[in-house]
């Protein structure tokens, strides 16, 4: 095998270090015509606004986008207006009266030596039940004292209706869902020879506002007993209750 000389022209070690300067010289104008370019600038129309300025955005920058949280306040629930009928209307409270056939009966004879006398006391006092509205002298609500007999009427249906209105949770009718409208709460009551409020009588739409005004007759005061021909008897008082739900 011909052992053959190398021609120098075709050495290229001789040449690295020409092309390593080449290639710098190169990468260095790539460089520059980099840095020297210029970015066009871009423009972006809003949508909706119909004004004429124009929104200009920086290639480098970060837009942020917040959605506006919309706030919706929820209305409060009005509070119930209770109300009480000025006037109390009598009602006919008579009931026809029926006639019973009874057959007549063989008389009995009684021997009048089997006949037994008793003594009754006469200082027993009879009760019975008068209604307000006919009431000679109405049973006394604290700070009533001292009126003729009418004034101390109106007095009692005053002192009354405050009373309602200063005690009664109105409150409860939300919490229960009613329809909106009217509601009525049916009270009756005796106030005893004594002056303490007794068989209580209530019809309410709903249980718990039967509770609650059981609770709230339970704390009315002790009275001074109404008199009937100047002898302390037991009076029936009405008390309706009405409140409107919005």
């Amino acid at each position: 095998m011909k052992n053959l000389k190398k021609i120098p022209t075709k050495q290229l070690e001789k040449f690295s270090n020409i092309f390593t300067q080449l290639g710098l010289v190169l990468v260095l104008f790539v460089v520059y015509i980099s840095l020297e370019h210029k970015t066009e600038e871009k423009t972006v129309a809003v949508i909706g606004d119909r004004s004429s300025d124009i929104v200009y955005i920086e290639p480098d920058r970060i837009l942020e986008f917040v959605k506006e949280v919309k706030v919706t306040v929820k209305p409060q629930a009005q509070q119930p207006q209770i109300f009480i009928p000025d006037e109390i209307k009598k009602v006919d409270n008579d009931v026809p009266e029926t006639i019973i056939d009874i057959p007549k009966e063989v008389p009995v004879i009684v021997n009048s030596d089997d006949i037994i006398e008793v003594d009754i006391p006469n200082d027993e006092p009879i009760i019975e039940d008068v209604p307000f509205i006919n009431i000679e002298e109405a049973p006394v609500f604290k700070g009533c004292e001292g009126l003729s007999k009418k004034e101390n009427k109106l007095c009692f249906d005053k002192k009354m209706k405050q009373f309602v209105q200063r005690n009664f949770d109105a409150g409860l009718a939300n919490e229960l869902g009613l329809h909106s409208g009217i509601h009525k709460i049916q009270t009756q009551f005796l106030i005893d020879e004594k002056g303490n409020v007794v068989d209580i009588k209530i019809r309410a739409p709903h249980k718990q506002l039967e509770n609650e005004t059981q609770r709230l007759i339970n704390k009315l005061p002790k009275f001074t007993p109404g008199k009937q021909q100047n002898r302390t008897v037991r009076v029936r008082y009405t008390l309706p209750i009405s409140f409107s739900v919005e």
